[in-house]
């Protein structure tokens, strides 16, 4: 007596492999455009970081905002209402830190950890530059932006976020 196999035909395993691939067309352009928000939503969220950061500064600083000189020193360690930096508190130093650390842009042809790029002039922030710097950053204003000339999916450059 033979007994019988009980197996997958081949035209079986054909329809199981075209609905998969059916499955995952549709679903792979949804994740990558997925990871594109992503950034733009980092972005986001770093500049708020950093200039909610600069306007507590400019608070307790007299409206005086970090020096490009000592940026990174003045938002991440204890300073004095003259904007001198220390390791630790004291009384001498009383303010700050402000942030852990500069967060890195996370977009743009710029995207690079933390570093951040001056506008000397004071004056109105100038378009991004081919700096290394990831911000631009205005130290008379405090105004501070994605150093890049990209743009997100709606055409918005992320200069202008």
């Amino acid at each position: 007596m033979k007994t019988r196999v009980r197996a997958f035909s081949l035209v079986e395993l054909v329809v199981v492999i075209v609905i998969i691939g059916i499955i995952a067309a549709m679903a792979i352009p949804r994740l990558s455009r997925g990871t594109a928000g992503a950034g733009d939503s980092a972005l986001a969220g770093n500049l708020a970081t950093i200039r909610t950061a600069l306007n507590l500064y400019a608070a307790e600083h007299v409206n005086k905002y970090p020096t490009s000189a000592k940026f990174t020193e003045q938002l991440t360690m204890f300073t004095s209402g003259a904007g001198v930096e220390n390791a630790t508190r004291s009384a001498t130093y009383p303010f700050g830190p402000y942030l852990m650390a500069i967060p890195p842009c996370p977009v743009g042809n710029q995207a690079t950890p933390s570093a951040v790029a001056f506008d000397t002039t004071n004056g109105a922030i100038p378009n991004p530059t081919a700096d290394t710097g990831g911000w631009i950053y205005n130290p008379g204003t405090g105004e501070i932006r994605a150093n890049t000339n990209t743009s997100d999916a709606n055409s918005k450059t992320y200069f202008s976020y």
